[in-house]
């Protein structure tokens, strides 16, 4: 379902007294106003009515044609190319049969055993095609299974990682999907990593050394030794596949996708963009040396890394096949030359797991990997997101709680605002008190509006005030909670976070709902739409809002007035469908903003 990031109205008194301003509108403009709030309640009742279940009708169509789609899966030619070149492998088209396949389920399969994964990979082919992060679950409930990232070949929806070599003499045989290697070990840990050797029988040997850290991050080295007469031009390449489209969550907001960093620069291409594409592939060539590219979920990334000092030819693809199949991959643009009796070697590595924040950064720094954490979708705001995260994680890590740092973060945002609005909860106050003779004017001029428009504005002026005052406290905090907003919805770290009570989930929405009086009756909610499972939290910021809006001065215009009287009915039913620790902050930020409007206001009056 798609959400708009909303301003809290922790500020909300701005609004009114921006909206002063009426005094100098004619009619048309009232009627301008009341046309654009109800274009905005008919959106956002489009959104949460029609636009979200159709979305969700979609993925599930998607989810049940995928699994009846044929679940044995034929390798292709999905080799990248190079220019100017036509690299081969000894894949072709119609080399690797549902035969192939099967001799790839019973060819010996090496053990991965890591801290945070776990899995294993065949030794045909050696690609990396079953990946399990141990550290993360698919839901909360108990005894529910890890997350089952890259699968097999075999499986119903396979998800896998590939290195090799291209070359352009067709009579060569090179490694591919059907091609066995012998092993020097059955495990693959940390501290012991797996030699694979092949040799091709025609004068090439080729040696694999796959390793793995404590994180995420596989490494292959390769060489190939030559024992031929004449030099050989090899290309190296790395590539990631992915056959059947995935469901997303569907929201503009987030990317969910193909992506990489070419030329320093972020280049995003959704499924159906890659679908869509010219002959179904996209190429980047960079002038620059080094890169990355891969699939991104929202909380997940598989991505290749060649070595950071060559340069590249990227491409997005849609591969052929009974499905959709999508492919990344990168290929060395200008190939190693392998001498007569020499030898070339080349290191790439596998990034398959979990986007945190902190581990992108480190693997940013530890190996060269440009824009490694634009794989988070920070959106727009990146320069205010990244810094909100790390401030939140902080005061996590003092609080233990992501819940209580959000709330000490607002009360920082509201201790740099505080200057301004202080100024707008000061003019508010003024305004408040003006309210008696603005309603004497409005009343002696009720048929003459140039007249009361000329006396509003003098009085405004003898009074030294400004009914817009409240405008940039407003339009500063939107970034801020858009970014806010974007910290709770996309970082892993903020996933299935807890906070006290019911709220075990703070990237999640309030699970709790008023029609079944919060869990006390006996039967689930779940048949109800999304915006109707009106829990604690939105209520709480319900009531929060109406409270502080009975602090502001009313709108002299009576059209406005009943605009204003539906906002945190609105906003109640709007926030229900939001994560929690999003209302837990709006909620926050409201009666924050109330103790500190009411005791201005209340110096103010004294004054």
């Amino acid at each position: 379902m798609q959400k708009s990031a909303l301003l809290p109205m922790g500020t909300a008194a701005n609004a009114v007294a921006l909206n002063e301003k009426v005094v100098v509108m004619n009619s048309d403009n009232r009627n301008l106003l009341l046309a654009v709030a109800l274009s905005m309640a008919v959106l956002f009742g489009w959104q949460i009515l029609v636009v979200g279940p159709e979305i969700e009708k979609e993925s599930m169509q998607q989810q049940l044609l995928t699994e009846q789609q044929e679940k044995r899966v034929v390798a292709d030619s999905g080799t990248p190319t190079a220019v100017g070149a036509q690299p081969k492998t000894s894949v072709t088209p119609s080399a690797t049969s549902d035969t192939a396949t099967a001799v790839g389920n019973e060819a010996k399969r090496i053990l991965i055993e890591a801290p945070l994964v776990s899995g294993s990979f065949s030794l045909q082919g050696a690609r990396i095609d079953d990946v399990v992060l141990t550290d993360y679950h698919e839901t909360q409930t108990l005894g529910s299974e890890n997350i089952h990232f890259l699968k097999k070949i075999s499986s119903k929806n396979p998800f896998f990682a590939e290195f090799g070599w291209a070359v352009s003499d067709t009579e060569l045989d090179m490694p591919g999907s059907d091609t066995l290697w012998a092993t020097s070990g059955d495990i693959l840990t940390p501290a012991t990593p797996v030699t694979l050797t092949w040799d091709n029988g025609k004068g090439l040997v080729f040696t694999r050394t796959i390793a793995i850290n404590e994180d995420y991050v596989f490494s292959f080295d390769d060489m190939i030794t030559s024992s031929l007469d004449t030099a050989l031009t090899v290309f190296p390449y790395g590539l990631v596949r992915r056959h059947g489209t995935p469901p997303t969550s569907g929201i503009y907001i987030l990317h969910e996708g193909a992506l990489g960093v070419f030329d320093e620069t972020l280049s995003e291409e959704d499924y159906d963009d890659i679908k869509d594409a010219d002959g179904g592939v996209s190429k980047i060539n960079p002038e620059q040396p080094g890169g990355w590219i891969g699939f991104t979920d929202k909380y997940w990334l598989a991505a290749v890394l060649p070595d950071q000092e060559r340069n590249y030819s990227f491409a997005f693809k849609s591969l052929n096949g009974p499905k959709d199949r999508y492919q990344v991959d990168f290929i060395d643009a200008a190939g190693m030359v392998i001498e007569p009796g020499g030898s070339v070697t080349s290191k790439s590595r596998l990034f398959a797991g979990a986007k945190k924040v902190t581990l992108l950064d480190h693997y940013t720094e530890e190996f060269g990997i440009p824009n490694f954490d634009l794989a988070i979708d920070f959106g727009w705001f990146y320069f205010l997101t990244k810094p909100f995260f790390y401030a939140i994680n902080w005061l996590n890590g003092i609080l233990g709680n992501f819940g209580l740092a959000t709330m000490a973060f607002t009360v920082l945002v509201k201790l740099v605002f505080f200057p301004l609005a202080n100024k707008s909860y000061r003019s508010m106050g003024k305004m408040r008190l003006l309210a008696p003779k603005i309603q004497s004017l409005r009343e002696r001029y009720s048929d003459d509006r140039m007249a009361l428009n000329k006396e509003m504005m003098a009085l405004y002026k003898a009074e030294q005030i400004n009914p817009a005052a409240g405008c940039l406290p407003v339009l500063l905090q939107i970034p801020v909670f858009f970014a806010l907003y974007k910290v709770l919805f996309v970082t892993i770290e903020m996933r299935h976070a807890p906070f006290f009570g019911w709220i075990t989930d703070l990237s999640a929405p309030d699970p709790t709902s008023i029609f079944n009086l919060f869990g006390i009756l006996p039967y689930s909610t779940d048949f109800l739409p999304a915006f109707l499972q009106l829990g604690i939290w939105p209520i709480l910021m319900g009531i929060s809002m109406y409270l502080q809006m009975r602090l502001n001065p009313a709108p002299p215009d009576p059209i406005q007035a009943k605009v204003f009287q539906f906002m945190p009915l609105f906003f109640t039913f709007l926030l229900a469908t939001f994560p929690a620790g999003l209302v837990i902050y709006w909620t926050w930020n409201n009666l924050l903003s109330m103790a500190q409007q009411w005791f201005i206001m209340k110096r103010v009056a004294q004054s």
